[in-house]
């Protein structure tokens, strides 16, 4: 039996989706952060995504904390450990000088990339 064409639509769509997301959230972390003033735990990283752009970048909170541990590799980002007054302690990060300046040159990789999907999809 043959499923629906809706259906592999849907698939396709979520796995675009996927691969979209793969690929801008780290821009998308390094722009949070660098617009904060402030270091912010992953819970408040999550929640200005959520507000700011409805979440339709991260999906499921848990899926930040490896890309944030990355972007540290990276240093891109610094992070700190402080002890919460309820619960576990919470990691806090903050963007590095080497960080806002690979988000600038990242910024106009994306901006460039934008205006020539744009360009394409204009019909």
């Amino acid at each position: 039996m043959q499923l629906p064409a809706m259906a592999d639509t849907d698939t396709h769509l979520k796995k675009f989706e996927k691969e979209l997301a793969a690929g801008t959230v780290s821009l998308v972390l390094l722009a949070v952060l660098a617009a904060a003033g402030e270091p912010l735990y992953g819970y408040q990283i999550a929640k200005r995504l959520e507000r700011d752009a409805g979440g339709v970048l991260v999906g499921k909170q848990s899926a930040l904390y490896p890309v944030l541990r990355n972007l540290s590799a990276a240093e891109l980002l610094d992070s700190y450990v402080e002890p919460s007054e309820a619960g576990p302690p919470r990691r806090y990060y903050r963007i590095t000088p080497l960080g806002r300046k690979v988000l600038r040159e990242w910024t106009g990789a994306w901006n460039s990339t934008r205006r020539y999907v744009d360009s394409i999809l204009k019909d």
